[in-house]
């Protein structure tokens, strides 16, 4: 299917399902209808042509789709179908776009995040079971059922399809942003297969913030995701050698860097640390700005970075956080201080790889190289992603096999 093609059936597919979810109360149904419109839309559109009123095409293949279904309910449903039969939508709808309703829908609350990511790149973001089971490295089976479940939680919790209210909405909106955020990073550092990354996933997690951006464009922290996502897709073409391995930020090609991406993230960073509150996603962006004006690693301003590590750990008391923080006290004060902060999110992050690499790079910074290669290999055990993976292999190698001996 044509790019161009694709990308406007992305634009359009949470506009039509507002429509319909609005009209016919069901978002359910709705739903399944716009999917079967999407795909009708990717048969004919290449060689037909795309029709002058593309979203007007849409709602009514939908909704014939949606009538389709509601014929094979129960009998009682004929006077509805009848009804609807004899009323047919209008060619287009203008002066109304609910996709960010949809997207509240899809992220709300009551959902697992895990849930609210499938249904969200379904509804919103137009792709079908299958490519998002791909991408997540599931069955196709268990996608369906997943993004199933989600829609069956909404319709049965009754959430009203509107915007939430002025109480609702910083929750909501984080929510919201939450959920993008964890597209992007499932596609910037894969949990698992044979790809550092998956741009597929970073590209729509990038495309999902820039339309929620435009349609909240005062919003500080709307801002400062999609600088950090800017900021760090950046490296993208540095991130891999020549065999699809792993290269870590410090022995990044820096020249590689898309450096209008660059600039686009530090200018969007730059306004929304203007306009009011510093979040958790503008301290991100501004960590990933500092290693992005480096022009080499050893010019980077660590006692910034940790300085901004230390605000994001008090702001979120995320682990993660912690351990980052750690990295960057090592650099500053050297490795013994940032072995102290590990100890305070060992049992929070027991299993997980990552706790083992960091310690394993300060430990060899320490010049404990026996102890280093131990979590080193530690860490490989651990990691799902092949070639992290390698990568941590190749350090246990490096330090039990040096050169010359």
């Amino acid at each position: 299917m044509p790019t161009d093609v694709e990308d406007l059936l992305r634009e359009l597919a949470p506009q039509v399902l507002g429509v319909l979810t609005r009209r016919y109360g069901d978002f359910d149904a709705a739903e399944d209808a716009v999917q079967e419109a999407l795909l009708a839309a990717a048969v004919h559109w290449p060689a037909e042509g795309v029709p002058d009123r593309p979203r007007g095409w849409l709602i009514q293949t939908a909704t014939r789709r949606l009538i389709d279904q509601r014929r094979s309910e129960r009998s009682r449903m004929a006077r509805e179908d009848r009804a609807l039969l004899t009323q047919p939508p209008p060619a287009d709808v203008p002066d109304r776009d609910d996709t960010l309703v949809v997207l509240f829908l899809c992220c709300h609350p009551a959902l697992t995040p895990a849930s609210a990511i499938a249904l969200t790149l379904r509804a919103v973001g137009g792709l079908s079971t299958p490519e998002i089971a791909r991408a997540f490295l599931v069955p196709e089976p268990t996608m369906a059922q997943r993004i199933s479940r989600a829609k069956q939680r909404i319709k049965s919790s009754g959430v009203p399809f509107r915007l939430p209210t002025a109480d609702e909405w910083t929750d909501r909106l984080r929510t919201v942003l939450h959920v993008l955020y964890l597209v992007f990073n499932e596609g910037y550092a894969t949990t698992a297969g044979r790809d550092v990354h998956r741009a597929d996933l970073c590209d729509e997690a990038v495309r999902l913030t820039r339309m929620v951006h435009r349609m909240l464009p005062d919003d500080p922290e709307v801002a400062g995701l999609l600088a950090l996502m800017l900021l760090l897709d950046a490296r993208r073409p540095a991130r891999t050698g020549p065999s699809g391995e792993l290269v870590p930020l410090p022995e990044q090609d820096r020249t590689r860097w898309d450096r209008a991406l660059v600039a686009e993230g530090a200018a969007m960073l730059a306004a929304a640390i203007g306009r009011g509150a510093v979040g958790e996603y503008q301290l991100q962006a501004s960590i990933a700005a500092v290693h992005d004006r480096a022009a080499r690693a050893e010019d980077t301003d660590w006692p910034q970075i940790l300085a901004l590590y230390e605000l994001l750990d008090r702001m979120t008391g995320n682990p993660v956080v912690t351990l980052n923080r750690a990295v960057a006290a090592a650099m500053v004060h050297g490795p013994e201080a940032g072995l102290t902060l590990l100890a305070h999110v060992e049992e929070r992050l027991s299993g997980q790889h990552r706790l083992d690499a960091v310690r394993a790079h300060l430990l060899e910074m320490a010049g404990d190289t026996t102890a280093a290669a131990e979590h080193y290999a530690a860490a490989a055990a651990l990691a799902t992603n092949l070639p992290e993976r390698h990568h941590l292999s190749r350090q246990v190698a490096r330090l039990r096999n040096p050169p010359g001996e």
